[in-house]
Protein backbone atom coordinates (compact mmCIF):
# COMPACT_ATOMS: atom_id res chain seq x y z
CA UNK A 1 0.00 0.00 0.00
CA UNK A 2 2.89 2.20 0.70
CA UNK A 3 4.90 1.43 -2.29
CA UNK A 4 1.63 2.22 -4.58
CA UNK A 5 1.06 5.84 -2.82
CA UNK A 6 5.20 6.88 -3.14
CA UNK A 7 4.65 5.53 -6.98
CA UNK A 8 1.49 7.97 -7.10
CA UNK A 9 2.90 10.49 -5.72
CA UNK A 10 3.97 14.03 -7.62
CA UNK A 11 7.97 13.86 -7.88
CA UNK A 12 10.21 16.52 -9.04
CA UNK A 13 13.05 14.72 -10.91
CA UNK A 14 14.50 18.36 -11.88
CA UNK A 15 14.47 21.06 -9.28
CA UNK A 16 12.01 23.57 -11.18
CA UNK A 17 13.21 25.91 -8.63
CA UNK A 18 16.32 27.73 -7.47
CA UNK A 19 16.19 30.18 -4.53
CA UNK A 20 19.57 32.87 -4.40
CA UNK A 21 18.40 34.43 -0.82
CA UNK A 22 15.14 35.62 -1.65
CA UNK A 23 15.27 35.54 -5.24
CA UNK A 24 13.69 32.75 -7.47
CA UNK A 25 15.65 31.58 -10.25
CA UNK A 26 12.95 29.04 -12.25
CA UNK A 27 15.12 26.68 -14.63
CA UNK A 28 12.12 27.10 -17.60
CA UNK A 29 13.31 30.97 -17.60
CA UNK A 30 17.17 29.73 -17.88
CA UNK A 31 16.46 27.24 -20.48
CA UNK A 32 14.55 30.27 -22.49
CA UNK A 33 17.45 32.71 -21.68
CA UNK A 34 20.45 30.01 -22.71
CA UNK A 35 17.73 29.08 -26.17
CA UNK A 36 17.63 33.21 -27.13
CA UNK A 37 21.59 33.28 -26.37
CA UNK A 38 22.22 30.64 -28.62
CA UNK A 39 19.96 31.52 -31.24
CA UNK A 40 21.63 35.27 -30.58
CA UNK A 41 25.03 34.21 -31.43
CA UNK A 42 24.27 31.42 -34.20
CA UNK A 43 22.63 34.10 -36.32
CA UNK A 44 25.06 37.00 -36.02
CA UNK A 45 27.61 33.95 -37.39
CA UNK A 46 25.40 33.46 -40.72
CA UNK A 47 24.97 37.23 -41.20
CA UNK A 48 28.65 37.48 -40.88
CA UNK A 49 29.57 34.48 -43.04
CA UNK A 50 27.75 35.77 -45.56
CA UNK A 51 29.11 39.35 -45.87
CA UNK A 52 26.98 41.15 -43.90
CA UNK A 53 27.36 43.38 -40.77
CA UNK A 54 25.86 42.16 -37.68
CA UNK A 55 26.29 45.44 -35.39
CA UNK A 56 22.70 46.25 -35.17
CA UNK A 57 21.68 42.20 -34.51
CA UNK A 58 21.99 43.16 -30.17
CA UNK A 59 20.23 46.04 -29.78
CA UNK A 60 17.24 44.43 -32.40
CA UNK A 61 17.79 41.14 -30.19
CA UNK A 62 16.07 42.84 -27.55
CA UNK A 63 13.23 43.83 -28.91
CA UNK A 64 12.79 40.66 -30.75
CA UNK A 65 13.18 38.54 -27.35
CA UNK A 66 10.64 41.01 -26.23
CA UNK A 67 8.18 40.48 -29.00
CA UNK A 68 8.58 36.65 -28.63
CA UNK A 69 7.65 36.23 -25.69
CA UNK A 70 4.52 38.77 -25.41
CA UNK A 71 3.46 36.83 -28.92
CA UNK A 72 3.91 33.68 -27.11
CA UNK A 73 2.41 34.19 -24.18
CA UNK A 74 -0.71 35.93 -25.89
CA UNK A 75 -1.15 33.46 -28.14
CA UNK A 76 -1.31 30.74 -25.28
CA UNK A 77 -3.60 32.74 -23.28
CA UNK A 78 -6.52 33.08 -25.66
CA UNK A 79 -6.12 29.48 -26.79
CA UNK A 80 -6.71 28.47 -23.07
CA UNK A 81 -9.27 31.25 -22.18
CA UNK A 82 -11.59 28.92 -20.45
CA UNK A 83 -8.83 28.48 -18.31
CA UNK A 84 -7.70 31.88 -18.04
CA UNK A 85 -10.71 34.12 -17.49
CA UNK A 86 -11.28 31.99 -14.22
CA UNK A 87 -7.98 32.35 -13.05
CA UNK A 88 -6.75 35.71 -14.41
CA UNK A 89 -3.77 35.93 -11.94
CA UNK A 90 -2.06 33.50 -13.69
CA UNK A 91 -2.29 35.58 -17.28
CA UNK A 92 1.23 36.74 -16.38
CA UNK A 93 3.08 33.50 -14.56
CA UNK A 94 5.21 32.84 -17.66
CA UNK A 95 7.58 30.94 -15.31
CA UNK A 96 4.59 27.99 -15.16
CA UNK A 97 5.28 27.66 -18.31
CA UNK A 98 2.71 28.44 -21.10
CA UNK A 99 4.27 29.89 -24.35
CA UNK A 100 3.14 29.41 -27.67
CA UNK A 101 6.13 28.76 -30.49
CA UNK A 102 3.27 29.99 -33.32
CA UNK A 103 2.76 33.16 -30.88
CA UNK A 104 6.55 33.75 -30.36
CA UNK A 105 6.83 33.41 -34.34
CA UNK A 106 3.91 36.12 -34.74
CA UNK A 107 5.36 38.19 -32.69
CA UNK A 108 9.50 38.06 -32.91
CA UNK A 109 9.61 37.10 -37.00
CA UNK A 110 7.61 40.47 -37.90
CA UNK A 111 9.69 42.31 -35.20
CA UNK A 112 13.30 41.02 -36.48
CA UNK A 113 12.17 41.75 -40.60
CA UNK A 114 11.62 45.43 -39.58
CA UNK A 115 14.53 45.61 -37.48
CA UNK A 116 16.35 44.24 -40.02
CA UNK A 117 15.30 46.54 -43.11
CA UNK A 118 15.94 49.92 -40.41
CA UNK A 119 19.39 49.12 -39.72
CA UNK A 120 20.70 46.91 -42.22
CA UNK A 121 19.32 48.16 -45.60
CA UNK A 122 21.39 45.00 -47.61
CA UNK A 123 19.92 42.76 -45.85
CA UNK A 124 16.99 41.36 -48.18
CA UNK A 125 13.55 40.32 -46.84
CA UNK A 126 13.95 36.82 -48.51
CA UNK A 127 17.57 36.43 -47.45
CA UNK A 128 16.87 37.09 -44.45
CA UNK A 129 14.15 34.38 -43.99
CA UNK A 130 16.50 32.05 -45.82
CA UNK A 131 19.01 32.85 -43.05
CA UNK A 132 17.63 32.62 -39.96
CA UNK A 133 15.30 29.36 -40.66
CA UNK A 134 18.26 27.14 -39.58
CA UNK A 135 18.50 29.36 -36.95
CA UNK A 136 14.41 28.92 -35.66
CA UNK A 137 14.87 25.03 -35.77
CA UNK A 138 18.16 24.81 -33.95
CA UNK A 139 16.38 27.22 -31.22
CA UNK A 140 13.32 24.53 -31.04
CA UNK A 141 15.95 21.58 -30.13
CA UNK A 142 17.03 24.02 -27.77
CA UNK A 143 13.83 25.08 -26.56
CA UNK A 144 12.66 22.13 -26.14
CA UNK A 145 14.80 20.15 -24.05
CA UNK A 146 15.70 23.37 -21.79
CA UNK A 147 11.83 24.97 -22.16
CA UNK A 148 9.12 22.46 -21.55
CA UNK A 149 11.50 19.90 -20.27
CA UNK A 150 12.08 21.74 -17.12
CA UNK A 151 9.00 23.03 -16.43
CA UNK A 152 5.63 21.92 -13.85
CA UNK A 153 3.60 19.14 -15.66
CA UNK A 154 5.78 19.12 -18.63
CA UNK A 155 5.18 15.41 -19.71
CA UNK A 156 2.45 14.18 -22.12
CA UNK A 157 0.22 11.08 -21.84
CA UNK A 158 1.29 8.45 -18.36
CA UNK A 159 2.84 5.86 -19.52
CA UNK A 160 4.63 2.51 -18.32
CA UNK A 161 6.91 2.04 -21.49
CA UNK A 162 11.00 2.01 -20.26
CA UNK A 163 11.14 5.69 -21.97
CA UNK A 164 8.53 7.18 -19.46
CA UNK A 165 9.81 10.05 -17.19
CA UNK A 166 8.63 11.42 -14.22
CA UNK A 167 7.47 15.36 -14.15
CA UNK A 168 7.11 18.18 -11.31
CA UNK A 169 3.53 18.37 -10.84
CA UNK A 170 2.40 15.02 -12.76
CA UNK A 171 1.26 11.65 -10.83
CA UNK A 172 3.86 8.56 -12.46
CA UNK A 173 5.64 8.85 -15.98
CA UNK A 174 4.62 10.28 -18.60
CA UNK A 175 5.68 10.29 -22.05
CA UNK A 176 8.96 12.93 -22.13
CA UNK A 177 6.89 14.79 -25.30
CA UNK A 178 9.84 17.88 -24.90
CA UNK A 179 12.42 15.51 -25.31
CA UNK A 180 10.37 13.62 -28.73
CA UNK A 181 10.03 17.14 -29.91
CA UNK A 182 13.20 18.34 -29.25
CA UNK A 183 14.25 15.15 -31.49
CA UNK A 184 12.22 16.01 -34.38
CA UNK A 185 13.15 19.57 -34.13
CA UNK A 186 16.96 18.23 -34.60
CA UNK A 187 15.64 16.48 -37.71
CA UNK A 188 14.09 19.74 -39.14
CA UNK A 189 17.50 21.64 -38.56
CA UNK A 190 19.83 18.82 -40.22
CA UNK A 191 16.92 18.47 -43.56
CA UNK A 192 16.75 22.61 -43.22
CA UNK A 193 20.90 22.49 -43.69
CA UNK A 194 20.76 19.96 -46.47
CA UNK A 195 18.01 21.80 -48.34
CA UNK A 196 20.48 25.20 -48.19
CA UNK A 197 23.83 22.95 -49.40
CA UNK A 198 20.58 22.39 -52.35
CA UNK A 199 19.78 25.99 -53.17
CA UNK A 200 23.95 26.87 -52.73
CA UNK A 201 24.90 24.91 -55.46
CA UNK A 202 21.82 25.61 -57.66
CA UNK A 203 22.65 29.27 -57.36
CA UNK A 204 18.88 29.98 -55.69
CA UNK A 205 16.31 30.37 -55.07
CA UNK A 206 15.62 32.43 -52.69
CA UNK A 207 12.63 31.63 -49.96
CA UNK A 208 13.30 27.54 -50.73
CA UNK A 209 15.29 26.88 -47.27
CA UNK A 210 12.40 29.14 -45.05
CA UNK A 211 9.57 27.53 -47.05
CA UNK A 212 11.05 23.63 -46.60
CA UNK A 213 11.54 24.46 -42.46
CA UNK A 214 8.10 26.17 -42.21
CA UNK A 215 6.93 22.84 -44.06
CA UNK A 216 8.68 20.18 -41.88
CA UNK A 217 8.51 21.88 -38.91
CA UNK A 218 4.36 22.16 -39.65
CA UNK A 219 4.54 18.51 -40.18
CA UNK A 220 6.17 17.73 -36.66
CA UNK A 221 3.56 19.90 -34.62
CA UNK A 222 0.49 18.54 -36.55
CA UNK A 223 2.55 15.16 -35.37
CA UNK A 224 3.08 15.99 -31.84
CA UNK A 225 -0.54 17.36 -31.08
CA UNK A 226 -2.24 14.51 -32.84
CA UNK A 227 -0.40 11.87 -30.98
CA UNK A 228 1.30 12.91 -28.62
CA UNK A 229 -0.28 15.24 -26.76
CA UNK A 230 -4.35 15.33 -25.75
CA UNK A 231 -5.68 16.93 -28.95
CA UNK A 232 -9.23 17.61 -27.22
CA UNK A 233 -8.48 21.17 -26.04
CA UNK A 234 -9.46 24.68 -27.74
CA UNK A 235 -5.61 25.19 -27.72
CA UNK A 236 -4.26 21.79 -29.16
CA UNK A 237 -6.87 22.42 -32.12
CA UNK A 238 -5.72 25.69 -32.34
CA UNK A 239 -2.21 24.07 -33.09
CA UNK A 240 -3.36 21.76 -35.16
CA UNK A 241 -4.98 24.20 -37.39
CA UNK A 242 -2.21 26.60 -37.28
CA UNK A 243 0.24 23.51 -38.24
CA UNK A 244 -1.92 22.88 -41.10
CA UNK A 245 -1.57 25.92 -42.57
CA UNK A 246 1.84 25.93 -42.15
CA UNK A 247 2.07 22.70 -44.13
CA UNK A 248 -0.14 23.75 -46.82
CA UNK A 249 1.51 27.13 -47.25
CA UNK A 250 4.55 25.75 -47.41
CA UNK A 251 4.60 23.25 -49.78
CA UNK A 252 2.74 25.61 -52.17
CA UNK A 253 5.45 28.47 -51.87
CA UNK A 254 8.43 25.55 -52.29
CA UNK A 255 6.50 24.03 -55.39
CA UNK A 256 5.85 27.64 -56.94
CA UNK A 257 9.80 28.94 -56.24
CA UNK A 258 10.82 25.44 -57.30
CA UNK A 259 8.55 25.66 -60.61
CA UNK A 260 9.51 29.22 -61.36
CA UNK A 261 13.36 29.07 -61.48
CA UNK A 262 13.53 25.76 -63.50
CA UNK A 263 14.46 27.63 -66.25
CA UNK A 264 16.77 29.92 -65.01
CA UNK A 265 20.03 29.90 -66.65
CA UNK A 266 23.48 29.24 -63.96
CA UNK A 267 26.46 30.42 -63.97
CA UNK A 268 29.29 27.20 -64.75
CA UNK A 269 31.64 26.44 -62.04
CA UNK A 270 34.47 24.14 -62.58
CA UNK A 271 35.14 21.42 -60.56
CA UNK A 272 36.69 21.99 -57.13
CA UNK A 273 35.51 25.30 -56.99
CA UNK A 274 32.68 26.65 -54.77
CA UNK A 275 29.59 27.84 -56.43
CA UNK A 276 29.22 31.78 -55.78
CA UNK A 277 27.18 32.51 -52.34
CA UNK A 278 23.36 32.93 -53.42
CA UNK A 279 22.74 35.15 -50.20
CA UNK A 280 26.08 36.86 -50.55
CA UNK A 281 25.65 41.15 -49.67
CA UNK A 282 25.40 43.29 -52.71
CA UNK A 283 27.33 45.73 -51.17
CA UNK A 284 30.16 43.81 -49.62
CA UNK A 285 31.71 45.66 -45.94
CA UNK A 286 34.90 47.77 -46.27
CA UNK A 287 37.68 45.79 -44.52
CA UNK A 288 40.58 46.79 -42.30
CA UNK A 289 42.98 46.35 -45.18
CA UNK A 290 40.54 48.28 -47.90
CA UNK A 291 40.03 50.93 -45.60
CA UNK A 292 43.75 51.87 -45.53
CA UNK A 293 44.26 51.28 -48.54
CA UNK A 294 41.59 53.74 -49.11
CA UNK A 295 43.99 56.07 -46.87
CA UNK A 296 46.86 55.44 -48.20
CA UNK A 297 45.61 56.25 -51.40
CA UNK A 298 43.56 59.34 -50.65
CA UNK A 299 47.04 60.43 -48.79
CA UNK A 300 49.29 60.07 -52.48
CA UNK A 301 46.41 62.16 -54.07
CA UNK A 302 46.40 65.12 -51.89
CA UNK A 303 50.65 64.64 -52.25
CA UNK A 304 50.21 65.06 -55.98
CA UNK A 305 47.68 67.78 -55.48
CA UNK A 306 49.85 69.75 -53.01
CA UNK A 307 52.93 69.57 -55.67
CA UNK A 308 50.70 70.59 -58.55
CA UNK A 309 49.86 73.70 -56.93
CA UNK A 310 53.08 74.11 -55.69
CA UNK A 311 54.16 74.15 -59.77
CA UNK A 312 51.29 76.23 -60.75
CA UNK A 313 52.06 78.92 -57.84
CA UNK A 314 55.44 78.35 -59.32
CA UNK A 315 54.72 79.21 -63.06
CA UNK A 316 52.52 81.71 -62.31
CA UNK A 317 55.38 83.62 -60.56
CA UNK A 318 58.02 82.54 -63.45
CA UNK A 319 60.22 80.54 -61.09
CA UNK A 320 60.36 77.69 -63.31
CA UNK A 321 64.02 76.90 -64.46
CA UNK A 322 67.07 77.37 -63.20
CA UNK A 323 68.70 80.92 -63.41
CA UNK A 324 66.29 82.69 -61.10
CA UNK A 325 63.32 84.59 -60.36
CA UNK A 326 61.74 86.16 -63.91
CA UNK A 327 65.00 85.17 -65.56
CA UNK A 328 63.53 84.41 -69.23
CA UNK A 329 66.96 82.96 -70.07
CA UNK A 330 66.06 80.44 -67.46
CA UNK A 331 62.53 79.78 -69.14
CA UNK A 332 64.76 78.93 -72.30
CA UNK A 333 66.92 77.01 -70.93
CA UNK A 334 63.96 74.81 -69.39
CA UNK A 335 62.37 74.42 -72.62
CA UNK A 336 65.89 73.80 -74.30
CA UNK A 337 66.46 70.86 -71.92
CA UNK A 338 63.04 69.54 -72.51
CA UNK A 339 62.96 69.57 -76.13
Amino acid sequence: MGDNQDRDRPVKPIPVVFHLGPLQIHTYGIGLAITFWVSYRYFARRLRAHGYDDAWLGQAFVWIIIASVVGARAVHVVANWSFYSKNPGDILAVWHGGLSSYGGLLGGVPTGLYLAHRWCRSLRLAVALDLVAPVLALAWVIGRLLGPQLMVSGGGYPTKAWYGMEYAGQVGKRVPVPIFQGLECLVVYILALQVEKYVARRGGPFGVVVTATVTLYGMSRLFDESVLLQHNSAGSIAVQVGSGAFIVVGIFFLTWLLFRDRHRRRQPVADGERPPDPWANPEPLKTDAADADIDDAGEASGAVADAGEQGLAGDSDGTTGEAGDGDPDGVRAGRDDLA
